[in-house]
């Protein structure tokens, strides 16, 4: 492409970006504008992507990490043939358009992840390198490579300056992810002016001390020299790739160019005047010439790209029958990857072994039977792996030397780990879990919630799940966790009590099609006993654990290490001749997913209700109504051993009862308010 044709492609991503913004009265026409020439640059000669099929496997990821500039991403996709017209450029950021105000890769064709939170696209991106490295070594053959793709990005100051950056792109250096090609777009801008004031960080050198290769000093806005450096990088394999890009904001614009007041703003009627002058664009608003359309196209080009590629994988499937069978199971995505009958004789084993053991241990003995069945599990733990208890004896760890290992150390990286899981499923091929303490979900909470807005299958585990935990104390100890990871919508949390429902809650999380929780206890909890009707109504959230009356005039509900006191305080009324039923639900919006029918044979609207859980008792408010029998933390805890700090909160059996009785009072009163009524 000669200098005016790109001059001329990149101009018409400024025009459509400047134009969209405009006629929403909303939008960031800054970052399109100044990043117009490395996308042109990227999309028309080396991004290998095909938009008949925007899912082929080998294509090229694009991550674009500063998603509000979505007006770049969404030009590129109409320019290249996406199923993106220039109607959806023109209802950019209204309700139900393909053109949302951030990219979403739930509602657009094309789009990768959903960014918008800075640095997060950069973490996924990282995660999708690792994916692409990781199944590159599993599968590959010399003669044949059905993994071979690159992930780019774009990030802006603002995902630099995000501390995620530092987590992942430490990480990604450490483990040699030559596949990843980062463009930083230096400009110097960010909403409240000029960054020097606040990002004075080197951050070449920044870069280079964590092993990355670094390309200085790009000019942003010269064809030659982005084509240069893209080959530079691409020629380095065993190291992820900065190139530091120098651009002006909203390049081309007379008044606001290089200024503030074209990030988050529109430029303005006048000023897109004065714009389209000084860039010689002619043209009407949203009109793009067909010599720009002709140099974007990559349809056919991406049928000849995925076309060589099938020649490949049929190679491929003739000379490595096994492994490519695997490859294509892993590949599938199934919804529901676990096999129900080799599950339904591991439940039944657990069962019978009636194991009382910590639920973070009864983790690791579902993951022995998991991992070796489901090739596509990929572990790890943010350097708490002896805590979390996350991998398993078939698994090798994962390394630059040792990419084909199925568990990766993320250090101390809890929202790193996080956002790259969440990268790891959006690449497909793998389904990701990480484990850290529950309490430091705090660290990883909005990747858990981007997991939950994309549905991803990314599974956390979080163990040491209340004061149980002990003398680690206050700071350690989840109180809040629990409810408000419970209010994330799409997103599962298991809280089992014993080996079989943990079990269960790791089948249920490997099946869904969408993040789930695991909140698992440090201290060793009672194997509760069960028949096969109650063990296959643990995946409804909610069941009838203990009962031994068909009347009952008091129900208790309970979760996880609070399951076997409520079982306790059963059997203790029932020598007082109350009789009590116990219900299990580890699974809180599964349970309210079910039919009123069962629902209402589970927890009776009509009889007494307590609800113990050492945790925040919100919840637990929609079906107790008298506020003595929730049971629970609404403060913080202590340093003491378990034990001491269940009966210093009144989780032991003596409290219970006597709320119990309370409870009872305060129901009678009510149905003999009702009967006078």
């Amino acid at each position: 492409m000669d200098q005016s044709s790109h001059q001329q492609c990149a101009n018409a991503i400024r025009a459509l970006a400047m134009d969209a913004v405009q006629k929403a009265k909303s939008g960031h026409p800054g970052a399109p504008m100044g990043m117009a020439d490395i996308a042109t640059v990227l999309w028309c000669k080396y991004l290998k992507h095909n938009p008949q099929n925007t899912h082929w496997f080998n294509r090229d990821r694009f991550i674009l990490s500063n998603g509000h500039g979505s007006m770049l991403l969404y030009a590129l996709l109409h320019l290249s043939g996406y199923d993106l017209g220039i109607e959806d450029l023109k209802d950019f950021r209204q309700l139900d358009s393909k053109t949302p105000g951030h990219p979403e890769n739930f509602m657009t064709d094309g789009v990768e992840t959903t960014t918008g939170p800075l640095g997060q696209g950069l973490a996924n991106a990282v995660g999708m390198a690792i994916a692409e490295q990781h199944l590159a070594a599993r599968f590959n053959q010399q003669d044949a490579k059905i993994v071979d793709h690159y992930t780019y990005v774009f990030a802006g100051d603002g995902c630099l300056m995000e501390g995620i950056s530092h987590e992942v792109c430490s990480l990604a250096g450490t483990l040699g992810l030559g596949k990843l090609i980062v463009f930083w777009d230096d400009n110097g801008i960010s909403i409240d002016g000029e960054t020097k004031a606040w990002f004075s960080d080197h951050t070449p050198t920044r870069f280079a001390s964590y092993q990355w290769h670094v390309i200085e000093d790009v000019d942003g806005h010269d064809a030659k020299a982005i084509d240069a450096a893209i080959v530079a990088a691409r020629a380095v394999e065993d190291k992820p790739t900065i190139i530091c890009c120098k651009t002006t904001i909203a390049k081309g614009s007379p008044n606001k160019g290089g200024t503030a007041a074209s990030h988050g703003a529109p430029l303005g009627d006048e000023e897109i005047t004065q714009t389209r002058k000084a860039l010689a664009w002619e043209h009407a608003p949203f009109e793009i010439p067909s010599a720009v359309y002709e140099a974007f196209d990559h349809q056919a080009q991406g049928m000849e790209q995925e076309s060589s590629w099938q020649e490949i994988w049929q190679h491929y499937q003739q000379h490595n029958p096994e492994l490519a069978q695997e490859f294509k199971t892993i590949m599938a995505g199934s919804k529901n990857p676990v096999d129900q009958g080799a599950f339904e004789t591991f439940l039944q084993s657990l069962n019978e072994k009636a194991q009382n053991v910590a639920s973070r241990k009864a983790s690791q003995i579902a993951l022995e039977h998991f991992v070796p069945l489901l090739p596509q599990m990929i572990g790890g733990s943010a350097d708490l792996t002896g805590s979390n208890l996350t991998k398993t004896s078939t698994m090798d760890a994962y390394s630059k030397t040792q990419p084909q290992g199925q568990y990766l150390y993320y250090g101390v990286r809890e929202f790193g780990m996080s956002a790259i899981m969440n990268g790891l499923a959006l690449h497909s091929g793998l389904i990701p879990y990480g484990g850290t303490f529950l309490v430091f979900s705090d660290y990883a909470r909005n990747a858990i919630r981007m997991a939950a807005l994309m549905r991803v299958r990314s599974i956390f585990v979080l163990t040491h799940d209340s004061i149980g935990l002990g003398e680690d104390g206050p700071t350690h100890q989840a109180i809040e966790h629990i409810a408000s990871l419970r209010l994330i919508p799409n997103l599962r949390v298991w809280r089992p009590c014993d080996t079989v429902e943990t079990a269960v809650a790791w089948q249920q999380a490997i099946n869904y099609q969408g993040p789930s929780v695991l909140a698992l206890s440090r201290q060793t909890l009672p194997h509760q006993a069960r028949n096969e009707s109650q063990m296959s109504n643990i995946e409804k959230g909610g069941y009838v654990l203990w009962q031994q009356q068909n009347v009952v005039t008091l129900q208790i509900i309970a979760t996880g290490s609070e399951v076997a006191l409520a079982v306790e305080a059963a059997e203790a009324l029932a020598k007082e001749n109350i009789a009590a039923k116990v219900i299990s639900m580890p699974e809180m919006e599964v349970f309210a997913g079910q039919s009123t029918a069962y629902q209402n044979s589970v927890i009776d609207p009509n009889v007494a209700t307590m609800a113990i859980e050492a945790g925040s008792g919100a919840l637990w408010r929609q079906y107790v109504r008298c506020k003595d029998g929730i049971i629970s933390m609404d403060h913080y805890g202590a340093s003491a051993p378990g034990d001491v700090l269940f009966k210093h909160f009144g989780f032991h059996l003596g409290h219970v009862l006597a709320q119990a009785q309370k409870v009872l009072a305060y129901h009678q009163q009510k149905i003999t308010i009702g009967e006078a009524q």
